[in-house]
């Protein structure tokens, strides 16, 4: 039998090693797209990631990591190894989402927020589920700060003054509980308040002056009060079930309005002395509005009867709530002090599209 011919065999093939190819820098940014948990195990896949963690330019704290991590109490001690062992490196991005706590743990919170803004953190998300942490009433103090994102915190009135917050352009608030009467930022030009909740007597005060656009919806409790926003372009006000600003004769459309006879909620509170509107005159020199409201709420129909010239609006959205007064008059009002208008949306009675009525060339 002949001997068998060998084969010649194929060469090796070698794998190129494409993310080891990276620099130091981009592996460091994609890590900070991972829970802080994961970046840390990172450490284990060679000795080149022994330490890239230590420097990444974002901190994710998620309490969907697993079924331990959420609870503050198990965090919390994964985060004091972390915060000691990270360089001191700046960090663009930081976002924490936690589940339950005690309030023996809030202090570690504040912690870490404290820790996120000496690194020179631009972007910070701090979400709790449930809600109603409560926030250290300190001033809030960041040079770099550009973006805060807040859901489910209990927030005092140092912590709402962000004079010293210079770069600070958008804010969003979800479900927090306001407990102070005013918020007050100079560099503010986007702001987001949506299911608050304010248990003052007063209005919460809001001093925004250069903001360009607002979303203010389901407030719990006093419709906050707007000043002058000179630079507005876009406002979105949801005036929900859960505002107390209602009137209790209210009739097809007409409130008893603000007078010596009025209902007991329709008498001016202290802080609505100070001007004659509480949220239109506020948000006058919009471009584009959207203004829903409840029935029997009476903010909108008190603030008509000081109604102010909206005269840079070219696109309005109302709902049914305009409509209810038999003569249109709340309607009539707007459109009349509104010169410049081009279009008008009337959504009534749902949210769908299919109930919108257009009104081009006003």
């Amino acid at each position: 039998m002949p001997p068998r011919k060998k084969r010649n065999s194929a060469p090796p093939v070698r794998v190129a090693d494409r993310i080891g190819a990276l620099p130091d820098s981009t592996l460091q940014h994609v890590l900070s797209f991972l829970p802080a948990q994961e970046a840390v195990h990172t450490c284990m896949l060679a000795r080149r990631w022994r330490h890239l963690w230590r420097s990444t330019t974002g901190l994710r704290i998620d309490y969907h990591y697993n079924d331990n991590y959420g609870f503050v109490q198990d965090l919390h001690k994964f985060m004091d190894h972390l915060l000691i062992l990270r360089e001191r490196t700046d960090l663009d991005t930081v976002e924490i989402e936690l589940g339950k706590y005690s309030d023996d743990e809030v202090p570690y919170v504040n912690l870490w927020i404290r820790f996120a803004v000496m690194c020179k953190v631009r972007v910070l998300t701090l979400h709790v589920i449930p809600p109603d942490l409560r926030l250290d009433d300190l001033p809030f103090v960041s040079r770099h700060l550009r973006i805060l994102d807040l859901y489910g915190v209990a927030l005092q009135e140092k912590f709402l003054d962000f004079a010293n917050c210079p770069a600070l352009e958008d804010l969003k608030l979800t479900d927090c509980e306001i407990n102070c009467d005013r918020m007050s930022s100079r560099s503010l030009k986007h702001l987001s308040i949506t299911s608050c909740v304010s248990e003052l007597d007063c209005r919460f005060h809001i001093s925004t002056p250069g903001l360009v656009s607002l979303e203010l919806v389901d407030v719990c409790g006093r419709t906050p009060f707007l000043e002058y926003m000179a630079l507005l372009e876009t406002a979105y006000v949801d005036i929900g079930q859960d505002c107390e600003d209602v009137c209790l004769n209210y009739d097809s459309g007409v409130s008893c309005g603000a007078n010596n006879n009025a209902c007991e909620k329709c008498v001016p509170i202290q802080d609505d002395c100070n001007s004659d509107c509480v949220l239109l005159g506020g948000i006058s020199s919009a471009k584009h509005l959207e203004l829903l409201s409840e029935s029997r709420k009476f903010v909108f129909t008190r603030d008509l009867k000081h109604c102010p010239t909206f005269s840079k609006l070219k696109a309005l959205l109302l709902n049914e709530y305009w409509c209810e007064a038999a003569d249109l008059d709340p309607l009539a009002c707007i459109l009349k002090n509104s010169p410049v208008l081009e279009k008008l949306t009337l959504q009534l009675f749902s949210k769908g599209p299919n109930h919108k009525v257009e009104i081009k060339g006003c």
